[in-house]
């Protein structure tokens, strides 16, 4: 459960920002531009949810067997990199 939380944080945010805003919306009398802010709201939030959303990456198999050979008992040297 924590896990799920942790890695949608962002959709559970944004649902409930969503939810707030509509209900805002719809207790006083609306006019086009407050539908216009609104649909401006939620389509930033699924832009920014296509955009942050975590993926599984080609690596995530080689750090499964990193982890098991740590786990195992096997000395592991371990060099982290990166490109900036």
């Amino acid at each position: 459960m924590i896990l799920l939380f942790r890695e949608y944080s962002i959709l559970i945010v944004g649902i409930g920002l969503a939810i707030a805003a509509g209900f805002m919306l719809l207790t006083n009398k609306p006019k086009l531009n407050d539908y216009l802010a609104f649909g401006g709201i939620v389509a930033a939030l699924i832009t920014a949810w296509v955009v942050l959303h975590p993926v599984q990456t080609l690596l995530m198999d080689d750090a499964k067997a990193v982890r098991a050979m740590i786990g195992a008992g096997t000395p592991v040297l371990l060099e982290f990199q990166s490109p900036f």
